[in-house]
């Protein structure tokens, strides 16, 4: 595989994306902002992948303004293209080029992440004493009942639904009774990706700025 780094794969990235790709009626004569989570990376030493290299990535790929935020596969960026899941297809495969290995990405809008961050309880946080997660949703599990899928044990885990995601709280020194641990694997568990409370904050000031 050409080093995602290099002229050539860049180059590559390019030719293979978003000039293959009619914009009509479904872009804009001004961007919209986006973040793209990606899933599953930079976990445990597997799924490498350098956030300087990605940036250079969604550039390749026709994005502007691009920021990444911290290593957990976090990008801010602008697109003339007003339909998030149009965006998702020529990133991915992008991705794919760059990398050499598939990554899912989520595509949210800045209104759409500023509802579920004001879905958040002011005192909820991540911290030494309490842990809070947003469990972000692709659309075919996006309902609130898939409130009932999860396995909160009462008393330890909260969750609560909002359009786009789950807020997860507890106690961190409940963590060892909680019942989220078993979520992973599961086919739901695929269809999300997980971000902490301060870091759906932070991406939403970036998107703000």
């Amino acid at each position: 595989m050409a080093s995602a780094g290099s002229g050539s794969a860049i180059r590559r990235i390019r030719d293979a994306t978003f000039p293959n790709i009619s914009l009509g009626v479904s872009s804009l004569s001004y961007s919209m902002i986006y973040v793209a989570l990606l899933r599953g990376i930079n976990v445990g030493g597997n799924r490498t992948v350098s956030m300087k290299t990605l940036k250079a990535v969604f550039e390749a790929a026709g994005m502007s303004d691009v920021r990444t935020y911290i290593n957990s596969g976090n990008v801010v960026f602008s697109s003339k293209l007003r339909s998030a899941k149009r965006i998702v297809p020529p990133l991915e495969k992008a991705i794919a080029a760059g990398f050499g290995f598939a990554v899912d990405v989520l595509i949210v809008g800045e209104a759409k992440l500023r509802s579920i961050v004001e879905a958040i309880p002011t005192k909820w946080t991540n911290d030494q004493t309490m842990r809070c997660d947003v469990l972000f949703l692709w659309d075919d599990v996006d309902r609130r009942s898939v409130l009932e899928e999860l396995p909160v044990r009462e008393g330890i885990d909260t969750v609560r639904y909002t359009p786009g995601a789950i807020i997860w709280q507890l106690a961190r020194k409940n963590i060892n009774k909680s019942r989220m641990a078993k979520l992973a694997g599961t086919a739901l568990y695929k269809r999300m990706t997980i971000r902490n409370c301060n870091t759906a904050r932070k991406l939403l000031t970036l998107m703000e700025d």
